[in-house]
Formats: structure tokens, C-alpha cells, sequence
């Protein structure tokens, strides 16, 4: 998140190996099924010939943060979004089926998710970050981000300067981009677990401004009860980018299989189908 877009065999039946639990909650559907892996941190199975190594055989086990709307929400019992669809991409190439794991981003982040073989990949709306780079292995980037400001109407304010120079309160959601982006900039905002703990805060008075990936903001802004009463009042192009993230020293055939999915889907107009259905207009439209 930023301020942060299987084999052609059958897969053979691998065993899989209990280790040690994370104590961290797994749940969610994602993709054509609602099964969720077990809690506990497993082995990877087996690879079948040509194929990659997988946390369970014949599903593309996917980490990430419920809910970051656009990019990954539950519509019913469904995992749905942007996210969903770029990976289904790789996951369809490879002749499999995506599951879907719900987890804290900062476990995402410090690649403990994929090290724990929790999942395979991680995609949630994750920036692609030397920090991050140290402790997950990341895809070609899919998906250009840039940051927002969201305030309460009539705030008065159009930069971070300006937030800071009036007193007033900023929040952002925890490990994230934006976050690191606004401290850099001299601000302590008020910090919080996820983005609807986020909304929740700005909503309910704890902040006046947040700072949010914009595609959540415009998401957020189409909803009556919140255009009503808050606007953006100011994007920040912070020049940042998403990738799909594996446990470092990821498996090739399986980062071979995201990579060329991405780069397939750009040439042939898959992409810019997804990026409308999900953002409304086309890449390089938003900001």
C-alpha cells in the first residue's frame, strides 16, 4: 500500500507440512474458491514437474489487507478488485485457481507472510520499496500510485505544508507509504491499523486530513455519505509503484509466470480493460 495495481500440467498432490503458527488470523475467499489454508505457517508443497513450488497444490495462494477498495474488497462472500484480476492473470497462465488470505499488512510487508509460507504471493496495493526489497522479492510493476490528501469541506488547505502550518491533526494508515511520506515531511500524523479505521478517525473528528492511496480516496468520494461532507484537496505524486511481492529467492518459474502475465496483459489490451473496470478511466487518467 502505497501513498502504494498453476502450471500447465495438473498439479500433482503434494504433502503438506505443519510448522509453526504465526497467531495470526487467515480468512477470506478470493478467486473461484472460499477455502482458506490452515493458520499455521506450512511447507511448501512439491512442485510437479514444471511447475512452481505452492503453499497448497493447484491454488495460487494470494496475501492480503481486507478491505483497500478498488484494489482488493469482499463484494458477498467474493474477494473482488483490481489486485484479484492481475494476479488471476498468473494464476490462469499457470492452470490455477487464486485463494485469497486476509493478514495485518505489516506481516505482508516484512515478507514474514511468504516466508512462512502463509502464501505464495502478496497483492495489496503494495509499493515497491528498497526497504521492502530487503525482505520480499517483487514483481515487474503493475499498477503507478500516487498519494491524497482527503479533509473535512472547507478545511482550507492544499498541501502538506499547509496542513502542518495550521495544527492541524493528520492521520494515516499504519506501515505504509504514505505514512513514511508525510513523516519525511515533518508531520507526526496519528496513525491507524487499516484504511476504514482510517476513514473511521477523519469521520469521526480524532483528525482533520488523512493521506490515502488516491484510487482508495476516489473510491471512497463515491459514496454520498462521504462526498457530502469531505474532498480531496490535494494529490501528491510521489512517483511510487506496486508489485506483486514473493518470498525472497522466489521460486523463477513462478515470477516468470507474474512478470509475463503483466507485460502480456499490457500489450494486448487485457489491462486497460481491467484498469477501467475497476478505476473508470484509463491508465494515466487518474490524477
Amino acid at each position: 500500500m502505497g501513498l502504494s495495481f498453476v502450471s500447465r500440467r495438473a498439479m500433482a498432490v503434494g504433502a503438506m507440512v505443519v510448522a509453526g503458527a504465526l497467531g495470526l488470523s487467515a480468512c477470506g475467499g478470493g478467486g473461484s474458491t472460499s477455502a482458506s489454508p490452515s493458520d499455521g505457517a506450512s511447507a511448501s508443497a512439491p512442485a510437479a514437474a514444471g511447475g512452481p513450488k505452492l503453499v497448497t497444490p493447484g491454488k495460487l495462494t494470494t496475501c492480503t489487507n481486507l478491505p483497500y477498495e478498488p484494489f482488493q474488497f469482499k463484494e458477498g462472500d467474493k474477494v473482488v478488485g483490481f489486485d484479484v484480476d492481475i494476479v488471476d492473470l498468473a494464476a490462469k497462465k499457470l492452470g490455477l485457481t487464486q485463494e485469497i488470505v486476509d493478514i495485518d499488512f505489516a506481516v505482508i510487508k516484512s515478507g514474514a507472510a511468504m516466508a512462512t509460507n502463509k502464501c505464495d504471493v502478496a497483492a495489496a496495493g503494495m509499493t515497491i520499496t528498497e526497504e521492502r526489497k530487503a525482505n520480499i522479492d517483487f514483481s515487474e510493476p503493475y499498477f503507478d500510485a500516487t498519494q491524497a490528501l482527503l479533509a473535512k469541506k472547507g478545511v482550507g488547505v492544499k498541501t502538506l505544508d499547509e496542513v502542518k502550518a495550521k495544527g492541524l491533526k493528520l492521520g494515516a494508515q499504519a506501515s505504509t507509504t504514505g505514512l513514511d511520506y508525510v513523516k519525511e515531511k515533518g508531520l507526526d500524523p496519528k496513525e491507524f491499523a487499516d484504511s476504514p479505521k482510517e476513514l473511521l478517525g477523519l469521520q469521526s473528528g480524532q483528525v482533520d486530513v488523512i493521506v490515502q492511496d488516491l484510487p482508495v480516496v476516489l473510491t471512497w468520494l463515491k459514496k454520498p455519505e462521504i462526498a457530502d461532507k469531505f474532498e480531496l484537496v490535494a494529490s501528491l505524486d510521489t512517483g511510487e509503484q506496486y508489485g506483486i511481492g514473493l518470498k525472497k529467492g522466489s521460486d523463477p518459474i513462478l515470477l516468470k509466470a507474474i512478470n509475463d502475465s503483466i507485460t502480456e496483459a499490457k500489450a494486448d489490451g487485457t489491462y486497460e480493460q481491467i484498469f477501467v473496470k475497476w478505476f473508470g478511466k484509463k491508465p494515466g487518467e487518474l490524477g
